[in-house]
Order: C-alpha cells, then sequence, then structure tokens
C-alpha cells in the first residue's frame, strides 16, 4: 500500500577533489570500498561486500558471509561520467523500491556530486518516517565517499553503534 500523498525528495551535495570520471567511477565500481557496510547493511556484521553492475539493469547487489545476497536495487541509467540512477530496496520488496539519481558535474578542479532520493510515498506509512532518517544516513554516507573525516563522522558512527546495539538486544528478547 502506498501514501498517495507526496513527499518531497530528499537531495544532497557534496564536492569531491576529483575530476567527474574518477568521481563517478569511486561511487559506481568501488562502491563497496568506501560504504560503510557494518552500519548500513542487509547484513550487518556478516555484510562482505556491495557491487554495483555497471549498466542499466544491473543489480547493486550486497554480498554476505555464506555465499548469501542481498538486492540492493537495479541501475535504471548509466551515462558514465555524468549520471548514474538506480531503484533503492536494500533487502527490502522491490515494489516499495525509491529512486535515487546521482550526477557528477565538474567544479573547477574538483567535481560536484548530488543526489536526489524520491519515492518515499511507496514505503506506504513508512514514507514519512523514513523521509526523515535518510538525510542523516545519506550525509554520513557521501561524507565516507568523499573521504571526509571530522566530528560529524565519529558522532554517526558511534550513534549508529548504539543504535545497533539495543536493535541487536530487542531482535534477541523477541
Amino acid at each position: 500500500m502506498t501514501d498517495a500523498r507526496p513527499i518531497a525528495p530528499l537531495r544532497k551535495v557534496v564536492t569531491v577533489k576529483a575530476t567527474p570520471d574518477r568521481a563517478f567511477r569511486r561511487f559506481t565500481e568501488e562502491i563497496g570500498r568506501w560504504w560503510p557496510l557494518a552500519s548500513h547493511s542487509v547484513g550487518e556484521a556478516d555484510a562482505e561486500t556491495v557491487v554495483m553492475e555497471g549498466r542499466v539493469g544491473g543489480r547493486i547487489v550486497e554480498r554476505i558471509r555464506g555465499g548469501r545476497e542481498a538486492v540492493w536495487g537495479t541501475v535504471t541509467a548509466w551515462d558514465p561520467p555524468r549520471r548514474v540512477a538506480f531503484t533503492w530496496h536494500p533487502g527490502d520488496d522491490p515494489a516499495r523500491a525509491q529512486d535515487i539519481e546521482v550526477s557528477f558535474t565538474p567544479d573547477g578542479d574538483r567535481t560536484r556530486v548530488a543526489l536526489e532520493h524520491r519515492g518515499f510515498e511507496r514505503l506506504g506509512k513508512a514514507g514519512p518516517r523514513m523521509r526523515r532518517a535518510y538525510p542523516i544516513g545519506w550525509a554520513y554516507v557521501l561524507a565516507l565517499y568523499a573521504e571526509r573525516g571530522g566530528l560529524f563522522v565519529i558522532a554517526v558512527r558511534a550513534l549508529t553503534a548504539a543504535l545497533m546495539a539495543i536493535a541487536r538486544r530487542r531482535r534477541r528478547a523477541a
């Protein structure tokens, strides 16, 4: 079931010290090197890597210990080094997938990387709550992608670790 009311897309921008080609490759081909699998994955501690298959129709798939896989989405646009778009449903029903579009624009000797996450309506009643939760998550993920450290990244890592510990205790108690 979907909520008929539109939910505003989420937009995040980061500037990286790289050409658009290099920034695109890092985001797509090298996603398994920078994505925070320990905190932002289906397999959590058992997650081994994530791979984006570089073509329209390619999957974004998490590989989990024991040979399991979790599909996160499907590539819907592949236009290196300008743009990549994909559906987004990490470990969820593809019918509830949202849409992500990432553009790579030259900015002097840097690249402006703009991410738009839309389609929260497809999550039904959970849509508004998920829309409120994703800004911090995307800020954290993009800070890691851009190889930025600082207090924000440290704080989000600590908060994420605490929330994951609480969630694990709740699952064990259930």
